[in-house]
């Protein structure tokens, strides 16, 4: 067969089943739209370990190296790319009572007028759009610092990193459960905004081992809560 399957690379091909298994269950008619959640702190969770796994491995190939590479990203852009933005379009289709769940309120697709649906349409596509783009062109920078600087890890990242996805939309999950108040427009205007932020040129600090440790704890605490929601706070 073609491609490796060693331990480098598990944690990507871990996080690419996530996010497809994701855009699956919010998306089909029985799925819950913020089930997805679950598996996009997932996919968050693998990628912020999958370099040092890969890195661990002396003796791998110029090959093994750019595989690697390529289906980290390609398996971003499905983890939090499309994912997030299905989970929004669900979000807006959701119109199924769920006997196990909360009581959501959600803006139903079927209520609003067609500008509406195509302007919360576009948001998605341009945010999943915004994310390929910033993967593409982070891949071309990377390999370009590498050739002129000979190595090493990167301490800034231009533009927002796309897996800040894992963090951002789960919180305003946590705010649209504990809220009254409808706030599925708030998480496009996210969607909108995080998208320009992918292809912005702002500069951002890669975090520390401190930093992602603090991510990770903070991305547990969410599931924690997200769990609690939809484990004990049935109707």
């Amino acid at each position: 067969m073609i491609g490796y399957y060693d331990y480098t690379v598990v944690l990507t091909y871990l996080s690419m089943l996530s996010a497809t298994s994701g855009i699956m269950l919010c998306l089909n008619d029985i799925g819950h739209p913020y089930l997805g959640m679950f598996f996009l702190m997932f996919c968050g969770l693998c990628d912020a370990f999958d370099g040092k796994v890969a890195r661990t491995k002396k003796n791998r190939t110029e090959q093994m190296k750019q595989f690697g590479i390529q289906i980290d990203s390609l398996s971003d852009l499905v983890a939090f790319g499309v994912l997030p933005a299905c989970i929004g379009i669900a979000m807006l289709r959701s119109s199924i009572e769920f006997s196990i769940f909360p009581d959501f309120k959600f803006l139903h697709l079927a209520d609003k007028s067609a500008i509406i649906k195509i302007v919360l349409t576009v948001i998605a596509v341009f945010y999943a759009l915004a994310a390929m783009i910033r993967l593409a062109f982070f891949n071309v920078l990377e390999e370009e610092r590498q050739k002129t600087e000979g190595g090493g890890v990167n301490k800034t990242y231009l533009g927002l990193p796309v897996t800040s996805a894992a963090l951002v939309f789960p919180t305003i999950l946590l705010i649209h459960i504990f809220c009254s108040a409808d706030l599925t427009l708030l998480y496009f205007i996210f969607l909108a905004i995080v998208g320009f932020l992918f292809v912005s040129r702002i500069e951002i600090k890669k975090p520390t081992t401190k930093g992602v440790l603090i991510m990770i704890a903070v991305g547990l605490i969410e599931a924690i809560a997200l769990a609690f929601v939809f484990i004990v706070m049935k109707k």
